[in-house]
């Protein structure tokens, strides 16, 4: 799995686990090994520009995703998953950091900024929550990754809980 991720924020996060985390949603969904993705963090105002000019709206957000070539998992165990450019991720560290803190659970903007790179992952693999069952399904799938994650690496805690809007 070629992942890149480059931190143009000014903000110290943890790259090491975004990318780790990362590598590991992207083997849970069987995506094939050698398709590539690219993670770039990012300060408030690029993101406020991003967010104006792709979606229309005010403000920065904490994710967005930008699909290539739009790979899905394969639909069956034994399909050979197809390889190629799934797309880039935007993270936020400055919305990560203030949606941590509002969490119900209050957690960090590193632990933050790995739930959204997992987020921005299913998004590029064609999942959405916008409608109520893509919403319980995504952010059914997204807690179980994260679970699955920590456990791994031995971190304790409960996944944190989804802040995305």
């Amino acid at each position: 799995m070629s992942i890149d991720v480059n931190n143009e924020s000014g903000t110290e996060v943890d790259e090491r686990a975004i990318l780790d985390v990362a590598r590991y949603a992207l083997a849970r969904m069987r995506i094939h090994p050698l398709s590539e993705l690219s993670v770039i963090v990012v300060d408030a105002e690029a993101m406020e520009q991003l967010h104006i000019q792709w979606m229309d709206l005010p403000g920065p957000t904490d994710v967005m995703s930008f699909p290539m070539d739009e790979l899905r998992p394969p639909a069956k165990d034994d399909d050979e998953p197809p390889q190629g450019l799934l797309g880039d991720i935007v993270l936020c560290p400055e919305v990560a950091k203030q949606q941590g803190e509002a969490a119900p659970t209050g957690h960090s903007m590193d632990e933050e900024l790995q739930l959204l790179t997992v987020h921005g992952v299913l998004h590029l693999l064609g999942y959405d929550h916008e409608e109520p069952d893509e919403k319980a399904e995504m952010f059914g799938l997204q807690a179980a990754i994260i679970d699955g994650w920590r456990a791994e690496r031995g971190i304790e805690g409960a996944s944190p809980a989804p802040t995305i809007t």
